[in-house]
């Protein structure tokens, strides 16, 4: 009970610190003078109380935090966290459910980008900017952001860091303090982020859009301030430095932090990913254009480029924008979207599915199983960058793919019996659990999730966290071993 005590006090300072985010719409809700003030008083002051009474209540159990302890925290902290977040959007939107109004927040913080909302154009600016700023936090992690913050009062956040970050920034260590390395991942996060906002604002944006597109490119997110998302902009130059921002940020940021700190862009090439990662999505945004071309769907081969290009690049990131409606596409483009955004992205960057790295380890151990068919005796292995992939890290990766797969599976099965149409359920699963948004059928680009029902949502909300946690994170903790002391 103790150790359940102590991870209470854990969350109740994270509850505390994510209380503090929300001044930032609140400011530019004062500032604006819009109608949303009193939802942000109000979700403040409630996110606040809570996270300081089980901060209080639970601060004698204090203590360093164990392996298992991290993997609980985090699944408290992305799984509590939705329901502060949401307060906002309940408060100001009355006729919203808590149900579709955790499905939002929860789709913000795992950087999803579904969303239940239309009329987005006609909410205030500040209510769309915490949902994008919802992006930007959970872009990075905000246990990134905690393990900077907690230390400094006597909590360590090693196994908080080890249990939220994917694949192999598990066992790397840019700087010899944790601390000292997500505060150098967040510098880069912020940098970058900057940037982003300047170049929409020089492409053509005003900077409240600016901001709020940039926070959810960043965050490989996809929410936007209007429903016809990048459509409404219509502009070939703002989706340009959107496509790059979003290959940016598809890229591991502890590449980006390490070019920064020794000053060496030749690092990206050394970087098992990050080739793969952006030779795969240009060679398919050349692929789909020719073929939309050769089908009719553009007269016009640089029109076919230019709006296949983009979403290509928004799906296989699991960004979610769009400045068009793909769902009317012949099927075989969009179904090849949502499969590049299954393992395009680079661990430890901002994106979803299995990672580019999970996706070379399984190939080459298909190469490998093939060379020992044909050649028994010989001795063959899985090689990265020229060093050797250990047996159990292979067998990890083929336990994440069968797991992978599975859910996909009965998540879609059971989304079918519920009512919802395969296409739907099916796009559905994929584009939640790889952190993408928009799917096809009746959740493609033009529409919202709204159209599910109350159990289909909750099954959406439950499968954005399973894919964010990447599977193991989450489900470790419903086993009785976890449990057993």
């Amino acid at each position: 009970m103790s150790r359940l005590f102590a991870v209470a006090n854990v969350l109740g300072m994270v509850i505390l610190i994510f209380s503090l985010s929300m001044l930032l719409p609140l400011a530019v809700s004062l500032w604006l003078g819009d109608a949303a003030q009193y939802a942000y008083d109000g979700a403040i002051a409630i996110t606040f109380a809570a996270g300081l009474v089980m901060w209080l209540g639970t601060r004698r159990y204090q203590r360093e935090l164990q392996v298992r302890d991290g993997f609980l925290l985090v699944v408290l902290v992305w799984s509590v966290l939705p329901a502060f977040a949401a307060l906002p959007l309940l408060f100001f939107i009355p006729e919203l459910s808590f149900t579709d109004a955790y499905f939002e927040a929860m789709s913000g913080l795992t950087t999803t980008g579904a969303t239940v909302l239309s009329g987005i154009d006609t909410l205030p600016s500040s209510i769309n900017l915490w949902r994008t700023e919802t992006v930007w936090l959970g872009g990075m992690g905000l246990i990134v952001l905690a393990v900077a913050i907690l230390p400094l009062l006597g909590v360590g956040g090693r196994q908080m860091l080890k249990a939220e970050t994917p694949g192999p920034m598990k066992d790397t260590k840019l700087t010899p303090r944790i601390a000292e390395t997500a505060k150098g991942l967040w510098l880069i996060y912020v940098a970058i982020t900057v940037a982003c906002v300047g170049a929409f604002k020089l492409a053509g944006m005003t900077w409240p859009d600016a901001v709020m597109h940039a926070f959810s490119t960043m965050g490989l997110g996809g929410f936007s301030s209007h429903d016809a998302s990048f459509a409404y902009f219509d502009s070939p130059r703002i989706e340009m430095v959107a496509m790059a921002f979003m290959l940016i940020a598809g890229v591991n940021f502890a590449t980006h932090f390490l070019v920064w700190r020794e000053k060496r862009p030749a690092l990206y090439y050394r970087d098992p990913e990050a080739g793969w990662f952006v030779a795969i999505t240009l060679a398919s945004c050349l692929g789909l254009a020719f073929y939309l071309w050769r089908m009719g769907v553009y007269p016009d081969l640089l029109d076919a480029l230019r709006y296949a290009s983009f979403n290509t690049v928004s799906i296989a990131t699991t960004t979610g924008f769009a400045n068009t409606d793909y769902n009317v596409w012949p099927i075989f483009a969009p179904l090849w979207m949502l499969f590049l955004s299954s393992f395009c992205t680079s661990s430890g960057s901002t994106g979803g599915g299995i990672k580019m790295i999970r996706a070379q380890i399984l190939y080459r151990q298909v190469f490998r199983e093939m060379v020992k068919i044909m050649h028994p005796q010989a001795v063959a292995q899985v090689k990265l960058e020229g060093a050797v992939v250990p047996n159990k890290i292979i067998f990890a990766v083929l336990a994440f793919m069968f797991v992978y797969i599975a859910s996909i599976v009965i998540i879609t099965l059971v989304l079918t019996a519920s009512g919802l149409d395969v296409v739907s359920a099916f796009s559905a699963t994929v584009a939640c659990i790889n952190n993408t948004g928009p799917g096809l059928s009746q959740v493609g680009p033009a529409t919202t999730y709204a159209v599910l029902s109350d159990f289909q949502t909750w099954v959406c909300s439950f499968t954005m966290l399973l894919g964010r946690l990447e599977l193991f994170t989450l489900l470790v903790v419903f086993t009785p071993v976890f449990w057993r002391k």
